[in-house]
C-alpha cells in the first residue's frame, strides 16, 4: 500500500486522483508548463484509453475524475506521470526565461535523492491518492470539489472562467468547449 493508504484496487472503475509537484512546488503558473499537461492528457486520451470526466490544472497539483477503457488505469496514470515529469523537467532546464530553474531543479533532484524508484529528480509527489468514485452523490461532490478549486484559490470568481479545467464543459452542458475533450457525468 502506499504512502497515504489509497491505491487502486480495481482497474476498470472510475476514480478521483490528485496529482501534486514534490514540495508543492508552483510550476503551472507557466502556460506552457500547463499546456504540457493538457497535451500529455489529450495523447493518453487518443493513444492510451484514457476517459476524462472532470479535470482542473493549480499552480502546484492537479484533480482528475478519469477511468481507463482497456482497464489499465494504474498503467495510464504511470505512463503519464513519467511523461510529464521528463517533459516538464526538460522545459524548466530549456525555458529561456525561467527565473525559478536552478531553485525548482535542486527541490526536484533531492526529492530523487530520496526515492530509490528515481535515477536523478522527482517531480510529482509519488501518492496520487486515488478514491473509487462509488455513488452518483461521491462523483458530484469530486466534480464541485475540483471545480471550485480556482474559486477558492481566488483565481476565478466564477468556476467557468477557469480555462483549465472542465468547468466551462458543464457550465455548457453538452458543449465540448474547454481545452480537454471530456465524457460529462451528468
Amino acid at each position: 500500500m502506499n504512502a497515504g493508504g489509497y491505491k487502486i484496487t480495481d482497474q476498470g472503475a472510475m476514480y478521483f486522483v490528485s496529482f501534486a509537484v514534490v514540495g508543492w512546488v508552483d510550476v503551472f503558473t507557466r502556460k506552457d508548463y500547463r499546456d504540457t499537461v493538457i497535451e500529455s492528457l489529450k495523447f493518453c486520451q487518443a493513444k492510451k484509453g484514457l476517459v476524462v470526466y472532470a479535470w482542473c490544472i493549480m499552480s502546484n497539483h492537479l484533480h482528475l475524475i478519469i477511468s481507463a477503457k482497456e482497464n489499465n488505469i494504474s498503467d495510464v496514470l504511470g505512463d503519464f506521470k513519467k511523461f510529464t515529469s521528463k517533459q516538464l523537467m526538460k522545459s524548466i532546464i530549456e525555458h529561456p526565461g525561467e527565473s525559478r530553474k536552478e531553485w525548482m531543479i535542486e527541490i526536484f533532484k533531492k526529492a530523487g535523492e530520496l526515492n530509490s524508484r528515481n535515477t536523478y529528480h522527482q517531480f510529482w509527489q509519488q501518492d496520487n491518492q486515488p478514491k473509487i468514485v462509488y455513488t452518483p452523490d461521491f462523483a458530484k461532490q469530486k466534480l464541485e470539489y475540483i471545480h471550485n478549486n480556482p474559486v477558492e484559490a481566488g483565481i476565478v470568481e466564477k468556476a467557468e472562467d477557469y480555462i483549465y479545467s472542465s468547468a466551462r464543459d458543464y457550465y455548457y452542458y453538452g458543449k465540448q468547449c474547454g481545452l480537454l475533450k471530456i465524457e460529462f457525468l451528468i
